[in-house]
């Protein structure tokens, strides 16, 4: 039985594929949800955190390029990327509890990462988090 965790790594395949240069990834998202069995509610949540990541991919990079320190964006592992696309989307724009966004990424970066990627996401997403205004945390 599929999990939200993998809904969210359906998502990351898909954004790693198009940042691969697979001009179809996008649409080749409900194969991808098919063949990670992942149905129903949980399909439409992975559904719409596509749809929201893609309308604000740009605010998104922005974000992580002004929390990368003595790195350039365009060398940031893309799988980590992708994980950090969607962590930051559900801090921002989801009701989703910032702590879960969290260790949900570090989870999947523990599956689909280097080692040290795990502690680099972690904190990045927790700035993001504490910097999102008080009355805006989930």
């Amino acid at each position: 039985m599929a999990t939200i965790t993998h809904a969210r790594e359906a998502v990351i395949q898909t954004l790693y594929a198009q940042e691969m240069g697979n001009d179809q990834a996008i649409e080749q998202f409900e194969e991808i949800l098919k063949d990670k069995k992942v149905k129903g509610g949980k399909a439409e949540f992975a559904k719409k955190l596509l749809k929201g990541i893609l309308e604000h991919i740009d605010e998104i990079d922005e974000i992580i390029k002004n929390h990368l320190i003595d790195w350039d964006f365009d060398r940031l592992d893309k799988v980590d990327k992708q994980i950090l696309r969607v962590g930051i989307y559900e801090i921002l724009y989801t009701d989703t509890p910032y702590q879960i966004v969290i260790d949900e990424a570090v989870k999947i970066a523990k599956n689909f990462s280097e080692d040290k990627a795990k502690s680099f996401i972690n904190g990045i997403l927790d700035k993001v988090a504490k910097e999102k205004p008080t009355n805006e945390k989930n």
